[in-house]
């Protein structure tokens, strides 16, 4: 051997070697993965033995492929088209001429690689195996070469305390892969473990605020506290007093955003003249009246959540100034010369289908992808008829504690009274109901069917059917102008809806399911009075 560790013609390997001296073995120790290693040992290979040809191939977990990490094709070790699968299988090294290996084995990978090598070199595939006691098979180490270093070789004993360097390592950096990906699966099934306790807790705390125990009101409070865990806009819809409010005000204080304020504004219930500036504020003199700056609700709910009730009744001009403020985080005062930045959460509500009111051309395709972000749907109450007994309790409790009265019993023939009403009111209606109950009960007694408002006994349709039936126009045989009866109709139900409420239009649109613009449009239209 020179002095650089080449075999010179047959001579037998000199024993102080330089293939595996200090620096080559620091060299090997030095490679962080088995793969690693293994580009290093082919890497000695050639410079130290000046071998142009040699590869090292890795058997996957299942023990059923060999290839070099990242190159295609892997190859299968039941595959006796190429030498590595005999190697494997007979478990010793194979030694044959590449001539022989042209003419007999037809794997095409195999072929690929090894063409263009003098068909006079011999070829030595090693199965490589770990050498501690398990034993488990490794790989292979390949390479090529004049038939006489080839063969001596393989009676070199400092290629073989190579070799066992190589194994020993290799097996010692499988092991702590292995280790490290079981590390990491613990980790992520812990870590898996705590974001479910955690949502169960956040969940649990949430329903404290919203009550119930249904299986629609269970899956609406894990999807409020997904939500909570982004900065996603989200958009509420459902039916009106399905407790919109209130499932903004849930998503806020399971958030991050939970120390920083919450606030309201109804857009259905602010003029459109005033609804600008209360969102975005105003400077001093913007317009008539306007004495001093106004800090608007984009400003003052900075760093919380700012929850836009019925966003359907929204201006189109104030649409398009709200889909800016999403998508920049910027906003400017009415009459200011300067744009300021704002960080918060919108959560949107809406009783009204926004599909059609895209369609209508009444609300932007654009500011509905926005908000809808993160949509929930909230349940109607005659979906989680379930929960009726525990809101119904409630109630009575919250009722009791505002009023200063006694505790008062609940009877069953009122649960069962509830339970067959449709509620288009939702959770709105059967508080309303419950208040008026408890205020005509007396202290300590239990409240019964009786006590509850008619409309809550009889079903409102046999109601609101009986009601024009005072009016000529009800009667069918005698329409002759079906504009006209339908105007009366119209009039007549709005009229009985704003008795029933002692005049307060922003009920009697809620019972009606109209935004209070709307209502108040038709009783001028109508030439209504409140009562």
């Amino acid at each position: 051997m020179r002095g650089d560790g080449v075999l010179e013609g047959g001579e037998a390997c000199a024993p102080s070697p330089a293939l595996v001296g200090m620096a080559e073995a620091l060299r090997l120790v030095e490679g962080d993965s088995p793969a690693e290693l293994r580009r290093r040992a082919v890497t000695l290979l050639r410079e130290r033995l000046a071998l142009p040809w040699a590869r090292c191939l890795g058997l996957d977990t299942s023990g059923r492929w060999l290839s070099e990490e990242g190159e295609a094709p892997r190859l299968a070790c039941d595959d006796f088209r190429h030498p590595y699968a005999h190697a494997i299988r007979g478990g010793r090294p194979l030694v044959l001429g590449l001539g022989e290996a042209r003419s007999r084995l037809d794997h095409e990978a195999f072929q690929a690689a090894i063409g263009g090598l003098p068909a006079a070199w011999r070829l030595a595939v090693r199965p490589l195996r770990a050498r501690d006691g398990k034993r488990e098979w490794l790989g292979v180490l390949a390479f090529a070469g004049p038939a006489e270093r080839i063969a001596a070789l393989g009676e070199c004993d400092d290629f073989q305390a190579f070799e066992a360097l190589l194994c020993r390592l290799w097996a010692w950096l499988a092991r702590q892969h292995d280790e490290r990906r079981h590390q990491a699966r613990l980790r992520d099934s812990l870590a898996e473990l705590n974001d479910g306790a955690r949502r169960r807790t956040l969940s649990e705390r949430l329903g404290r605020r919203i009550l119930g125990e249904s299986s629609a009101i269970r899956a609406l409070r894990d999807q409020l506290v997904r939500a909570a865990e982004t900065n996603l806009a989200v958009l509420l819809q459902g039916e009106t007093g399905t407790g919109k409010e209130l499932v903004a005000r849930g998503i806020h204080e399971v958030s991050a955003r939970h120390a920083g304020p919450f606030l309201a504004i109804n857009c259905a219930a602010i003029p459109e003249s005033l609804l600008e500036a209360e969102l975005f504020g105003h400077a001093r003199g913007a317009f008539s009246g306007a004495e001093r700056s106004r800090e608007g609700l984009f400003g003052e709910a900075d760093g919380g959540t700012l929850f836009l009730d019925e966003i359907g009744d929204m201006p189109l001009a104030l649409q398009a100034k709200l889909l800016r403020v999403l998508e920049s985080g910027r906003y400017r005062p009415l009459g200011d010369d300067r744009e300021r930045r704002v960080d918060l959460r919108l959560v949107a509500a809406t009783h009204q289908p926004l599909h059609r009111r895209i369609r209508e051309g009444a609300f932007r395709a654009d500011l509905y992808y926005r908000l809808g972000q993160f949509p929930l749907t909230l349940p109607a109450l005659r979906e989680r008829r379930d929960d009726i007994p525990a809101l119904t309790q409630a109630f009575i409790d919250d009722f009791c504690r505002r009023e200063g009265r006694e505790d008062l019993g609940l009877s069953r023939a009122v649960l069962r009274t509830l339970a067959e009403r449709d509620f288009p009111g939702n959770v709105r209606e059967l508080r309303n109901l419950i208040d008026y109950a408890c205020a005509m009960t007396h202290d300590g007694e239990d409240i019964a069917p009786e006590t509850l408002p008619d409309e809550a006994v009889a079903p409102p349709a046999d109601d609101e059917a009986a009601a024009p039936a005072a009016t000529p126009a009800a009667d069918h045989e005698e329409v002759a102008d079906l504009r006209r009866a339908l105007r009366d109709y119209e009039a007549t139900l709005i009229r009985q809806r704003l008795a029933r409420f002692d005049g307060n239009r922003t009920l009697a649109a809620e019972s009606l399911g109209l935004p209070k613009r709307t209502l108040a449009h038709k009783c001028r239209l109508l030439q209504l009075d409140s009562p």
